[in-house]
């Protein structure tokens, strides 16, 4: 996979990576996965299965 990063965001993700001690392969995989999550997550919430999970340990 290929991912063109704009010019303009390289250098403060290269300077966020760092600053993690990532490189910035590990730093953008783990944003995305961090994104991917989220999205997931809010799309069981527009569910309403909230609700149905109170009280089982699982809250969204």
């Amino acid at each position: 996979m290929t991912l063109r990063i704009p010019e303009e965001l390289a250098p403060s993700i290269k300077a966020a990576a760092a600053e993690a001690g990532l490189s910035v392969n590990a730093y953008v995989v783990r944003a995305a996965r961090r994104a991917a999550t989220l999205d997931a997550a809010q799309q069981l919430a527009a569910l309403g299965l909230g609700d149905d999970l109170a009280g089982e340990g699982d809250t969204l």
